[in-house]
């Protein structure tokens, strides 16, 4: 049987072909973010935070849960809202019968071109339109979306210009300094204390990871579940001012952590860096999680580095 189809019976007696309308194309995407950030049967779909991650207005989100609930995958509870009736990492999206959404796939393309200086530090929408033979509606989006990530902003007259720091390598690595300073500080706040439920669900998300959906899942996807994991490390610490300054370089390494997760066997060992990570914590080792964690940082930041100067030598040889 299906695993979509066991227990979902709205799927089997779905007679009614589905809306070809933004709800239809926002619903898989609903989905993979959940499925990012392994939600399980019961937990609540919340309208303000699907909304602002895939920057829509919270009406097209309440129809794509709408949606959902005709395909027995989410159910309204009065005055609760939306919530999910399996385990979204159990729902393979491409057997639903939903409207394929290209967006993400062309958000990542755009996303390439930008780093590989494809697109220029400063461009008009009219270039993308016909560099990419798509009607505006949808550069529009798409540049609005990495407007809200912070990798472009519009000019004051016309146009739009990319962010400097994502060509600029010293600062990327500057980044992880940063993050070397403040994340193992904050395993070492006196008020730490560990969210024995989002830890284990970071573990599985880890632990799935590992079993092959490094390899399955989008470059968005995975970076939003690594910086997650970092999150929660240190929101743990009951600092706002730290949290705060985490989720900044998050923002701010996002892109340059899209171009590195092309890389995907490379990220088996960070997966298990993370699980030991985790372990140390549990275990109330927090100066030696301390230490691993910059240990950890700064060997990815040593890896990053080489692979920029890698790409840099190529781009050097082939001019």
């Amino acid at each position: 049987m299906d695993k979509i189809s066991a227990g979902y019976p709205a799927l089997t007696t779905l007679t009614s072909p589905i809306r070809k309308d933004l709800a239809s194309q926002l619903a898989p995407r609903i989905l993979d973010m959940a499925r990012a950030r392994s939600m399980r049967s019961g937990d609540p779909l919340r309208e303000e935070a699907f909304a602002k991650e895939l920057g829509v207005s919270r009406s097209p989100i309440r129809r794509g849960f709408a949606l959902l609930e005709e395909l027995g995958l989410a159910v309204k509870e009065p005055n609760r809202g939306f919530f999910l009736t399996c385990d979204a990492r159990s729902v393979d999206t491409g057997k639903l019968p939903l409207e394929v959404d290209t967006f993400e796939d062309f958000y990542l393309r755009v996303v390439d071109d930008v780093l590989a200086g494809d697109i220029g530090a400063s461009f008009f929408e009219a270039e993308l339109m016909r560099k990419y033979a798509v009607p505006r509606g949808q550069v529009i989006k798409v540049l609005n979306r990495l407007a809200r990530e912070g990798m472009i902003e519009r000019n004051p007259g016309q146009g739009w210009s990319t962010n400097a720091f994502l060509h600029d390598t010293d600062a990327h690595i500057q980044s992880y300094r940063f993050r070397m300073a403040v994340e193992p500080a904050a395993l070492l706040e006196p008020g730490y204390q560990v969210d024995q439920v989002a830890f284990a669900k970071a573990r599985k998300i880890q632990e799935s990871l590992l079993a092959g959906e490094i390899f399955t899942l989008s470059r968005s996807q995975l970076f939003q579940i690594g910086a997650q994991l970092h999150e929660l490390i240190v929101r743990c610490s009951g600092n706002p001012f730290f949290l705060e300054s985490i989720r900044r370089q998050n923002q701010l390494r996002r892109f340059m952590a899209y171009k590195a997760n092309v890389d995907r066997p490379r990220l088996i060992q960070q997966c298990r860096e993370h699980i030991e990570l985790l372990d140390l914590i549990e275990s109330g080792q927090r100066e030696a999680a301390a230490d691993y964690l910059r240990r950890h940082l700064d060997h990815v930041s040593r890896l990053k580095a080489a692979h920029e100067a890698r790409i840099a030598e190529q781009s050097a040889e082939s001019g």
